[in-house]
């Protein structure tokens, strides 16, 4: 059965069923009862001090208590915000995305960390990452970048039940994005199967977590020009879906890549670099990435806009592969 959720009630219900079905799944964060940011709403009332826990403000010691937790058994949920997991980053890098392979595929860590991603409203360079790039780049971890309710919901549920360490990048600016959603197993969304929410016939547009809706506001004003232009959302960027991508290139012979990460080393310079590589010949036009500018983040909005990717810099970039 479906209804209509926003972003941050429909992670909301994919925690709540996923702890209604398995005992073993259970959250932890800073001020997670609270409900700080939202997402954790009536967890504490519903499940009680033994699987909703506060913890201190020591993200190394909380995602490395998670870890071991996975080891045993358990599937926890670790809420963070993106800029927090630098002060982790031994425990990710050196414990969650090798542990596996170092025991020898004996070692499952079904972890799943939650990072929120809060930019574009004045929090400046220290609070302000997109960090999924960096993550990309360990072997080891899931990285998923829902941009929809309706894939917030379903990725969440299929990485709790996955595995392998999974980090959800949760894009804040789509927190009040509203859309449908499914209930109980019907919900659950694949790994590595892109989304394209537009066909179109000229141009292919990729763009991850909260471009895509920029994306498609760009294909609306361009579609009054008589552009066709098709949107892909990757959904997952580990495991990526190159087959969707390249099929689509195949098609239109135009590529942009819309990412709000910073442009070097970003996920649109791996999907550019797969194309490139993989889809050469059915190019037409050179590929373009709008990407956050390679600069930190400023704390005035005035300047702060002016670093991400927005509709029009997606619509200018678009003309530019349809030049002679």
């Amino acid at each position: 059965m479906a209804s209509t959720a926003i972003y941050v009630e429909a992670i909301n219900q994919a925690i709540m069923e996923e702890m209604d079905r398995d005992q073993s799944v259970f959250i932890m964060g800073e001020d997670i009862r609270r409900s700080v940011y939202g997402a954790t709403a009536g967890l504490l009332d519903k499940y009680g001090e033994n699987r909703v826990l506060d913890t201190p403000l020591s993200e190394n010691g909380f995602f490395g208590a998670a870890i071991g937790a996975s080891l045993v058994g358990m599937r926890p949920i670790v809420e963070t915000l993106t800029s927090f997991m630098w002060v982790a980053m031994d425990q990710l890098v050196s414990q969650a995305a090798k542990m596996r392979y170092m025991f020898g595929g004996q070692a499952t860590l079904p972890v799943v960390y939650r990072a929120t991603m809060f930019y574009g409203g004045g929090s400046a360079a220290h609070h302000s990452d997109r960090s999924y790039p960096m993550f990309m780049n360990m072997p080891g971890f899931k990285i998923l970048v829902p941009a929809t309710p309706r894939d917030a919901k379903g990725l969440l549920k299929t990485a709790i039940r996955d595995n392998d360490p999974c980090i959800v990048f949760e894009d804040g600016t789509l927190g009040g994005a509203t859309g449908e959603v499914q209930e109980g197993d019907a919900a659950l969304v694949p790994f590595g199967v892109a989304d394209v929410p537009r066909s179109g016939s000229d141009v292919t547009v990729v763009a991850i977590a909260g471009a895509v809706p920029m994306a498609l506001r760009a294909a609306e004003e361009l579609e009054e020009d008589g552009v066709s232009v098709e949107v892909i959302d990757p959904r997952t960027l580990v495991p990526l879906d190159k087959s969707t991508i390249l099929e689509s290139v195949a098609k239109t012979g135009r590529l942009v890549i819309a990412d709000p990460a910073h442009k070097v080393c970003s996920a649109a310079s791996e999907i550019a670099s797969i194309v490139s590589q993989e889809g050469f010949w059915d190019l037409q036009a050179p590929i373009m990435k709008v990407a956050a500018e390679q600069v930190h983040i400023p704390y005035t909005p005035v300047l702060e806009r002016l670093v991400y990717p927005s509709s029009e810099k997606i619509v200018d970039a678009v003309r530019v592969t349809l030049e002679d």
